[in-house]
């Protein structure tokens, strides 16, 4: 077992391009460290539709230059077997460990395979990429990242030339394709014959973030910002000043691309802790700013704060989401609503009393890009698509753009991004949403969560009877299997499921709450509160969790 082992990793040594896995993986054979050596060839990173995620070292279950390679080599294979072999591939990267070496990779596998390759100019935000794949007629794009993720990690994300991430069944067939890659020698690696692109495609993006704003809209609300120590400060700057809106105030600590994301625990606004700074800057401000935004680290992901009473707190995904669909409403747009199963129902009712057509796909922004007609799509995760015929996926920098207009147009009326929300509540019930995600190091636990909720589902939460269970995995009329359990309840629904891209198990919730006027409000949060504090302690039960 020991001497198969040995003998797997050494074969994978000698094919090793990067001199610094080379070194990481001769150690542990050295060593004879059989633990970590099982952990890294116990099998292989999986391509899906979030493309490949994970911690950065040596080893197939790894992200490094060798898989990375592999991947790019098995994209193009696909690529050249759909009929676009010479058709042109946009790669962008962010500003991780590893990320440039990465695109670089991909740029050199791509025009050794005979397509063409353009390298984005420098770190830049995931929609920039997304932009780029239509506005050059691109047949794919690949974006490294990972997001949100811890700093050790990378990731691959990979577009097809409509411009939105992959869905099956070509998530399956690229993977088949990497899989019967035999050895990296096989691989043509040249050392030039892609190009490097210059900033045009930036400033037509950027061209393009003006159009998400109404013409001769106020532009007055005053913003703290936060790059979440990412790629996002000199895009959005530029776009808030083509804007004509007052240049932020940065975040010093977090401003500038650092991929040991050195002030936070996790690099993601969504995380507790990780917007502290964003908070003590706007405190420390002599005029009180109307809002805080921050980007993640990759800028597709857009959070909002807002002060509440004397001190500030950020929206919920679900509340953002709402405000914004509300806006557009106001604006009169025309065009399909679509958000992700796990977020609120209130989007839905917002959409029905416009008139508009209202969808719900499975989670992410590979499924509710491809909404027949969508004019707005949102997910809880903090992911907005305002501007679906720029950028066909969520867009940190337009969602940024268009909550501070609306922040500006509420400035002009005396009134705030927290009155809007209460004006919904009291027009189409106060939506309360919250979330249960318990992180583990053993992947293991999920699946036996799930598989103790499928075996012994339970009949009420909070003292709610569930009314109905879906399970996912059959698929519904409107979506098409996943892994994942939806309960309904009288005035509540919960959603459980494996995260895609993290070794988490995430629930949904969210209780409606009907309210007759503004002074019923604070009795509606309260009870609110209390349900979903409720269901999360008996699903936590149910789930063994």
């Amino acid at each position: 077992m020991h001497e198969e082992l040995i003998a797997q990793a050494q074969a994978w040594l000698t094919e090793d391009p990067d001199p610094e896995t080379r070194t990481e993986l001769a150690r542990l054979i050295d060593a004879e460290d059989h633990t970590e050596l099982a952990a890294r060839f116990s099998g292989t990173l999986q391509f899906g539709t979030a493309g490949l995620r994970g911690e950065l070292g040596a080893g197939p279950m790894r992200m490094n230059r060798s898989v990375v390679i592999r991947a790019a080599a098995g994209l193009a294979a696909y690529l050249k077997k759909q009929g676009q072999a010479g058709g042109l591939v946009v790669i962008g990267y962010d500003a991780r460990h590893k990320s440039h070496d990465f695109a670089q990779d991909t740029a050199a596998v791509m025009t050794g395979a005979g397509l063409r390759a353009a390298v984005l100019p420098r770190p830049l935000p995931t929609p920039v990429l997304a932009f780029a794949i239509r506005h050059l007629g691109a047949v794919a794009g690949v974006e490294v990242t990972a997001s949100h993720n811890p700093p050790r990690d990378n990731g691959y994300k990979v577009y097809l030339g409509d411009g939105s991430q992959i869905v099956p069944p070509a998530d399956i067939d690229i993977a088949a394709e990497i899989a019967a890659v035999p050895s990296l020698t096989t691989v043509r690696r040249p050392t030039e014959g892609w190009d490097t692109l210059d900033d045009s495609v930036l400033d037509a993006y950027l061209a393009r973030t003006d159009a998400v704003l109404s013409e001769g809209s106020p532009r007055t609300a005053r913003t703290v910002y936060t790059a979440m120590h990412g790629v996002g400060k000199d895009v959005l700057l530029a776009a808030f000043a083509r804007a004509g809106f007052p240049a932020p105030i940065l975040v010093a600590e977090q401003a500038d691309p650092d991929p040991e994301f050195p002030t936070v625990a996790f690099p993601n606004p969504e995380e507790p802790g990780a917007m502290d700074l964003a908070f003590a800057t706007a405190r420390a401000c002599e005029t009180a700013p109307d809002l805080i935004i921050a980007n993640d680290p990759d800028a597709d992901r857009c959070a909002v704060a807002v002060q509440d009473g004397t001190d500030w707190r950020m929206l919920r995904g679900d509340e953002v989401g709402a405000l914004l669909a509300a806006h557009l409403v106001r604006r009169g747009v025309t065009g399909t609503f679509a958000e992700s199963i796990v977020s609120s129902s209130l989007l839905g009712r917002i959409a029905g009393k416009a008139g508009l057509p209202h969808v719900e796909t499975l989670t992410g922004f590979k499924w509710i890009a491809r909404a027949e007609g969508l004019r707005y799509g949102y997910e809880e995760a903090l992911g907005y698509c305002v501007d679906p015929d720029g950028v066909r996926d969520k867009d940190g920098i337009t969602a940024a753009l268009l909550v501070t207009e609306l922040a500006s147009q509420l400035k002009e009326e005396g009134r705030t991004l927290l009155a809007l929300l209460d004006d919904l509540a009291v027009e189409h019930g106060l939506h309360a949403t919250d979330q249960l995600s318990v992180r583990v190091e053993d992947l293991s636990l999920i699946a036996a969560a799930m598989r103790r909720l499928r075996e012994q589902p339970p009949t009420e939460l909070a003292g709610l009877p569930i009314t109905r269970t879906d399970d996912l995995t059959k698929g519904t009329a409107e979506l098409p299997p996943t892994d994942g359990l939806r309960y309904t309840l009288d005035g509540a629904r919960v959603i459980v499921r494996p995260s895609g891209t993290e070794p988490k198990l995430k629930c949904y919730l969210e209780v409606v709450v009907p309210v007759g006027s503004h002074d019923d409000l604070p009795a509606a949060r309260a009870k609110a509160t209390a349900l979903l504090e409720s269901i999360k302690r008996d699903l936590s039960t149910a789930a063994g969790i």
